[in-house]
């Protein structure tokens, strides 16, 4: 199909110059002003784009009036325009603070020009800006971190709201199910074993009347805790099989193996914890300690490496309540003799595992640790199990403990001094002395080849001599059989 050939090419008319908002003469001054000059058909097409720009500014302000429900386009509209064009903001219009203008005069010589506007500046009185009194600034937005639940506890802070108390209604068995952290133990057979003060008071102490019940329990709220009728009667089975210690062994074996490695037990924790320090310190006040104490001593001290051995627990919260029993097996003085030397040697590894496993946590632990032993072994007038404990604790925090205990500390030199005395007087102190033969083996392993130091040359001489300033006269003539030993002994606490 062919195009008619009659048809002529449309021309685009109203091709002349149109005059806008904008002017050509603004284009011309401000170019003026900087010493440009341009052709008439230039400043044309740049007032052709500088209204074109103008009234694309316009739309974008027009959205944020709109979006702002307001009918009155402000400054605000403008900058915000002009950001998101991305274009440098005007400087000195803000909507807090409107420019105001004021109409000049008209000019007799310029009849012809227009109505002529200018801000007006504001004169300050400076006088008066600094009699004025000064206001501070408000603190600005900040945020901060609180523990809204510790363990499933709610902490008494200000951040916190106050804990309301539950009232329990219903028999005594329903009650049972609620447990006091610090008053009352699971059930155990259907009675309440106590686990606080109130129900274990020590002879001569009197309970406080219903008074001073009724004063304190405002300011003291029992923190309640749910445990299911399942956990009440795992802790009975196993404080059973555990306890008493002529129990069945197999029960008592798989009872350790259970708390060692079952999950779910973290709510049975607390309890577990001040069940075992009650029944170290029921085995230790005894007036005279037993075979039966010893054997309950040793479950005990079972269960604390069985705790610290689950991986599921989180027993950081308990450190505090697990160390003092294992303190109290080392440092008490009248341990029954048969199983004096395993409870100490039981106690201090349980003692390493815990400082093994959260050392690096606290760092301050062992330092604090090696303090105590440090002066039970040191001290005056303490007994020779308090010793020996000690010195078996030491071994148990580390090398550095026992060289700083024994070697710097002077713990070997008083040990050395009594051990003559006890010689002079026929007493036995064969314990201590083979507890601080082993920590030095700790410290220093002894040589295959035993070799004893030759005191007619002078480097043995020497050797021996610094031997006995470090360990005194009893351990360095001990040591001294084997030379290769003492050698390394005092090589490596040479200044």
């Amino acid at each position: 199909m062919q195009a008619p050939t009659n048809l002529k090419p449309k021309t685009r008319g109203g091709q002349g110059t149109q005059t806008g908002v904008y002017k050509v003469d603004s284009i011309k001054d401000i170019s003026e002003s900087l010493n440009i000059s341009i052709p008439d058909n230039v400043a044309s097409s740049l007032t052709s784009d500088v209204e074109y720009r103008i009234n694309q500014l316009i739309e974008e302000a027009a959205r944020f009036m709109r979006h702002g429900r307001r009918t009155t386009m402000t400054t605000a509209d403008i900058e915000q325009a002009l950001r998101v064009l991305n274009i440098e903001p005007l400087y000195g219009h803000s909507p807090y603070n409107p420019t105001v203008f004021r109409r000049a005069l008209p000019f007799p010589q310029v009849p012809a020009a227009g109505p002529v506007y200018f801000p007006e500046d504001e004169e300050i009185d400076f006088d008066r800006v600094l009699r004025e009194e000064k206001i501070a600034l408000p603190k600005g937005v900040s945020w901060t971190a609180h523990w809204l639940a510790v363990e499933g506890v709610q902490p008494l802070i200000p951040e916190n709201p106050p804990a309301i108390p539950r009232e329990t209604d219903g028999d005594a068995s329903t009650k049972g199910d609620i447990l006091k952290v610090n008053g009352i133990s699971p059930l155990v057979n259907g009675s309440g074993l106590p686990l606080g003060p109130a129900g274990n008071l020590p002879p001569g102490v009197k309970k406080p009347s219903t008074g001073q019940q009724a004063n304190q329990s405002p300011n003291q709220q029992i923190v309640k805790q749910v445990l299911s009728r399942e956990l009440q009667l795992y802790y009975a089975r196993l404080t059973s099989s555990l306890l008493p210690p002529s129990s069945d062994l197999s029960k008592r074996t798989a009872a350790l193996a259970s708390l060692r490695s079952d999950a779910g037990l973290q709510a049975l924790l607390p309890y577990l914890v001040r069940w075992v320090a009650e029944g170290v310190v029921g085995s230790l006040k005894e007036d005279s300690a037993g075979e039966n104490e010893g054997r309950v001593l040793h479950v005990l001290l079972d269960v604390i490496s069985a705790i610290l051995d689950n991986n599921t627990l989180f027993i950081e919260p308990y450190l505090h309540q697990i160390l003092p029993p294992i303190l109290s097996v080392l440092l008490h003085s009248s341990l029954h003799p048969s199983h004096a030397t395993q409870l100490r040697t039981t106690a201090s590894q349980t003692l390493s595992k815990l400082l093994t496993q959260h050392s690096t946590t606290y760092p301050s632990l062992s330092p604090r640790i090696m303090k105590t032993l440090l002066l039970a072994l040191i001290s005056p007038g303490k007994s020779y199990g308090t010793r020996e404990g000690a010195i078996r604790g030491l071994v148990g925090v580390g090398k550095e403990a026992v060289r700083k205990g024994l070697v710097e500390g002077g713990g070997a030199k008083v040990v050395a001094a009594e051990s003559d005395m006890d010689r002079e007087h026929g007493i036995n102190s064969s314990n201590l002395v083979n507890s601080v033969m082993d920590a030095l083996r700790v410290l220093h392993p002894p040589s295959d080849m035993v070799e004893s130091l030759d005191l007619s040359r002078s480097s043995d001489s020497d050797t021996y001599a610094h031997l006995e300033d470090l360990l005194g006269q009893f351990f360095a003539e001990q040591i001294a059989s084997d030379a290769a030993w003492a050698r390394e002994i005092v090589g490596s606490h040479q200044p």
